[in-house]
């Protein structure tokens, strides 16, 4: 399976995303080598950086980790093909326009595309790949569309409704622990993954940690991601599993939804 990553800040963090340890699993001490991708928000648009190639041997990677960015919504995906060819479309992740803001989403399962068409007819959005990813994530678009085209920002419990209720129609389906973000929140909904190669799929799916720093409070530093993190941030990490050996990764328990905006944990379902 995938690899996930995310994180939500108070303001936005100053991100050397070297994806060393990504690149490890992308195709140096792992399976994930079919393809890498990273979305961040900058100001009300994103900057999404994707390849069909392994992380490991990748110079997109290199240059990322050379240039630093700041960001308050970060979100990072690498592939193993599942569904569909190992090519640029069916990278993650994947980024749509919904209401005047762009919406990000990234994936790791194995859903059944059959059964997932079936259940969920598309409504105003069509996948560029043939993923089962995309699919979902252009179904959940269509059942947030009501909301988002009515004007302004739809009101959080609202979004997280749908979300959940999406998340709680795709788990029937297979694995299906996703990223999504509308670039005010980030939902993180944990699932099932393979933890070991052959193994049949068991939560948990993802896992979180908070952190609150105060000053002289230092910065997050993990092989591959370092965030800066300035007196008064606040931060919430997600990833397929724990970057770091700091007390406080939570493993996300099977069809959990964890929503969080700027840097705090909001809600959970």
């Amino acid at each position: 399976m995938c690899e996930l990553f995310a994180m939500s800040s108070r303001v936005p963090a100053d991100v050397k995303f070297s994806l060393e340890a990504f690149s490890r699993r992308g195709g140096l001490e792992g399976p994930h080598k079919d393809g890498w991708g990273i979305a961040w928000y900058e100001e009300e648009d994103v900057r999404l950086v994707k390849e069909p190639y392994p992380a490991a041997d990748s110079a997109c990677v290199r240059f990322i980790q050379e240039h630093p960015f700041s960001a308050a919504i970060v979100l990072s995906h690498i592939r193993r093909a599942t569904q569909g060819l190992v090519a640029l479309k069916n990278c993650q992740p994947f980024a749509r326009e919904l209401g005047g803001r762009m919406h990000v989403f990234a994936h790791n399962g194995n859903l059944d595309v059959q059964e997932l068409r079936a259940s969920m007819p598309l409504d105003g959005f069509h996948p560029v790949g043939d993923t089962d990813s995309e699919y979902a994530f252009c179904a959940l678009l269509g059942r947030l569309r009501e909301p988002w085209l009515r004007g302004g920002l739809p009101d959080l419990e609202e979004r997280s409704g749908i979300v959940a209720r999406f998340a709680a129609a795709i788990r029937p389906l297979g694995p299906a622990n996703f990223l999504y973000s509308d670039g005010d929140a980030l939902f993180v909904h944990g699932h099932r993954r393979m933890h070991e190669p052959g193994s049949p799929p068991r939560p948990p799916g993802l896992h979180v940690v908070c952190r609150r720093c105060v000053a002289q409070s230092g910065a997050v530093d993990a092989d591959g991601l370092s965030v800066a993190l300035e007196a008064d941030q606040e931060v919430v990490l997600a990833a397929s599993v724990p970057l770091t050996g700091e007390p406080g990764w939570r493993s996300l328990a099977e069809g959990e939804l964890v929503v969080a905006r700027q840097g705090r944990i909001v809600g959970t379902d």
